[in-house]
């Protein structure tokens, strides 16, 4: 009996010692084998990390006037596990937000424990959801880009997604100069609360830099206004306007008709998303008369033409199996140069191109610019399109000398003639004049490089046709009292999806710098499918309205007017 209960004593405690060894080396296991992934689970478990977001920077004009800022808003969301009426919360939230029930249900009913019902909602609207006391219903405190202009060179400034993220113009092209960068937060919490001397590490965010833009507000609101009444009173289908600085590049006014409102992009960008492009810089057109300065500078650098020369131009002509004609009939006319110009004769023109040559007249086109883009730094520029030398027929080379058969943007075409205003020397066109940093301190960006084109004498020459042009020839509605303009005025036969052109369709056009005899500032003015047709009736007088505000505006003084060139018509 005894020897028994001896056994089982011996069983027992062996049981107990194996148990307890078992445990042993499972604690072994755990504190020294798994003791690294263990402590990781706990950290994981505890440890919490969130982005601290960087400031991002504004947009300001010229003058330091904002054009972009960044305020704070708030997420609204939904734990749909906790919301007990959604159809009731639904109806009282929309309320509040001033939207239609149907837009919030769904994120009320959505599977899960996290739905958004509006984002970078506005503090004060918010507040009137928050108010309301739902069940369900949280917020969370986020950054909210603001356009305090509206739409004030929203093509240029472009906009910014609810991620932060610029999607658009310059909130895009220097999107991370804008952004900054994000900091974070990284701390212990326990039930939902941060834990007394636990881990708790902060890298703190580095706010975006200001840039600092050349676009001047006030004479941006009156090109756009200007712009707007002309496409309205011309039955025009749209329109584009530049002003820029012919000595520096800096583009005071960049303006495009219709637009729209960068605080309401998503609205625009469903239902018209095309309206949200920059055509000033991503939409090429065929120039058509604005053009014939090309042409005429490469006859008058090249020595092809003299500025006395005189032509018989008829009112069209055979060139291949083509005719071409001028805008009007008319007798046979004698011209020089000046003269062809002035009239803008189609036919005359391409006397002249026959003259210069394929060869001659592309080089100058690409002197000039065309068929890349002018270096900008706007996302989306078009390089316009210029067709390759060895497929120039002699009727490319008649149309192409006045100004159809080559496709540039309104930007290219204003650079030609800010290279004519600045003595022949291109320079690169900018939106951009340098970045402010948190203590106000302005960088600026370097330069726009530049480029001879065109010898002074030519650009002189140039000039003074320009001017005659304005003074006697198809551009006087672009006369300013006082001021002596330079410019030219272009029609352009649209072109058809078929590869011929449209019979009723037009670009009309007027591009000029002033003062002639010491030009200041180049604007350009573009309607497209105006029923008025005509540049020198539908673009040159909106020339004229934005070219008086920027002499207002930039105090440009008066200049001794040039002389005008040896010519034949319109006076002896």
């Amino acid at each position: 009996m005894r020897a028994r209960a001896g056994r089982r004593l011996v069983a027992l405690l062996a049981l107990m010692l194996l148990a307890f060894g078992s445990i042993a080396a499972r604690l072994t296991v755990l504190q020294v084998g798994d003791h690294g992934s263990l402590e990781a689970l706990g950290l994981d478990q505890r440890v919490r990390t969130f982005e601290l977001p960087a400031s991002r920077g504004q947009i300001l004009d010229r003058r330091g006037v904002p054009l972009g800022i960044t305020l704070d808003a708030r997420d609204i969301y939904a734990n749909p596990s906790l919301v007990t009426d959604p159809v009731g919360e639904a109806a009282q939230i929309a309320d509040a937000l001033d939207e239609r029930p149907k837009q919030v249900l769904p994120a009320l009913e959505a599977s899960g424990t996290f739905a958004y019902v509006a984002r970078q909602v506005d503090l004060d609207v918010a507040q009137r959801v928050e108010d309301l006391a739902l069940p369900g219903i949280g917020f969370l405190s986020v950054p909210k880009r603001y356009y305090p202009n509206g739409a004030l060179a929203p093509a240029v400034i472009g906009f910014v997604g609810v991620d932060g993220t610029g999607l658009a113009g310059l909130e895009s092209e220097y999107n991370s100069e804008l952004a900054g960068v994000p900091g974070e937060r990284t701390y212990e919490q326990s039930a939902g609360q941060p834990i007394a001397q636990g881990i708790d590490l902060v890298k703190e965010p580095v706010d975006g830099t200001n840039l600092k833009t050349t676009l001047d507000r006030e004479m941006q609101y009156q090109a756009q206004e200007a712009l707007k009444a002309a496409v309205e009173a011309n039955g025009a289908k749209s329109g584009t306007v530049i002003v820029m600085d012919v000595r520096t590049g800096d583009i005071y006014a960049m303006a495009s008709y219709p637009w729209f409102d960068p605080n309401n992009y998503a609205h625009v960008a469903a239902h018209d998303p095309a309206r949200l492009r920059n055509p000033a810089v991503t939409d090429a057109f065929e120039p058509g008369s604005v053009n014939k300065v090309i042409t005429a500078a490469a006859a008058i650098e090249s020595g092809a033409v003299s500025i006395t020369q005189r032509f018989q131009v008829p009112d069209s002509m055979q060139v291949d199996q083509y005719t071409i004609h001028d805008s009007h009939t008319h007798p046979v006319e004698t011209m020089t140069l000046a003269d062809i110009v002035a009239e803008s004769s189609n036919i005359g023109m391409a006397k002249v191109g026959g003259l210069v040559g394929k060869t001659t007249l592309a080089s100058y086109l690409n002197r000039f610019g065309f068929g890349r883009t002018t270096g900008l730094g706007f996302p989306g520029e078009s390089e316009g399109i210029v067709p390759a030398l060895s497929n120039w027929s002699d009727a490319t080379l008649a149309t192409i000398s006045y100004g159809q058969g080559v496709s540039v943007t309104p930007l290219q075409m204003a650079s030609v003639y800010a290279t004519v205003a600045n003595g022949g020397v291109w320079v690169r066109p900018r939106l951009v004049s340098g970045t402010v940093d948190g203590s106000g301190a302005f960088s600026p960006a370097p330069a726009s490089p530049k480029r001879r084109v065109l010898q002074p004498q030519t650009a002189s020459i140039l000039a003074q046709m320009l001017a005659y042009v304005v003074e006697d020839g198809t551009g006087t509605s672009a006369q300013i009292p006082g001021y002596q303009v330079a410019g030219k005025t272009g029609t352009a036969l649209k072109p058809a999806p078929d590869g011929g052109y449209y019979s009723d369709r037009y670009v009309a056009s007027f591009i000029g710098f002033l003062p002639a005899g010491d030009p200041r500032i180049v604007v350009a003015a573009i309607l497209d499918e105006p029923a008025t047709i005509y540049g020198g009736v539908a673009a040159a007088p909106l020339f004229q309205q934005v070219a008086r505000y920027a002499i207002q505006r930039l105090g440009i003084p008066t200049a001794p007017p040039v002389s005008l060139p040896p010519h034949v018509l319109g006076r002896p």
